[in-house]
């Protein structure tokens, strides 16, 4: 069915043919959290001073210093039996989720990780930041939501992926 610019289209027609600003609306999403979370984890894995378990810039000094004001002090607690190993953690995981997503490479999985990350930093580290608003790590959870929600559907691996395997069984 056509419409003759008075009519709405259909149901049908309006998934089938979405216009290119729609198709790709999330692409300004994952590049910005892709290339933020590849930076994170470079930056981290490249700083000796964050990679050690005490001193000034160091995670185990970040961690004491947010222990006691964290929504779950036996989060940082565990975190503090191993600092530099949960450093390292954290920072091949954000590396991991970046690459994941700028990739479009199980960009649900990947978009899942990113929010669980994001959510660990805001109940520890940012969780007593006053306006709450103030605090990045709780946006950063709600941003990878989309993600997780509707993947990477264009400009992917994992369409590639997908259109190979419809391919395989047509």
């Amino acid at each position: 069915m056509t419409t003759t610019g008075t009519e709405a289209p259909s149901r049908a027609e309006g998934l089938r043919v979405a216009p290119l600003a729609s198709r790709h609306a999330l692409l300004p999403l994952r590049i910005f959290l892709g290339v933020t979370f590849v930076y994170a984890g470079l930056d981290k894995l490249t700083d000796s001073a964050f990679l050690s378990a005490t001193g000034t810039g160091s995670i185990g000094d970040l961690m004491h210093g947010v222990r006691d004001t964290s929504a779950i002090p036996a989060m940082v607690d565990l975190a503090l039996k191993a600092p530099v190993g949960f450093a390292v953690v954290i920072a091949v995981g954000e590396l991991l989720v970046g690459l994941g997503v700028l990739a479009g490479l199980l960009t649900r999985i990947a978009a899942a990780g990113g929010a669980l990350i994001s959510l660990s930093l805001w109940l520890t580290v940012s969780w007593a930041v006053t306006p709450y608003y103030y605090g990045n790590d709780l946006i950063y959870m709600i941003a990878w939501t989309p993600l997780i929600l509707a993947g990477a559907p264009y400009l992917s691996l994992d369409s590639v992926i997908r259109s190979r395997r419809s391919l395989r069984t047509a």
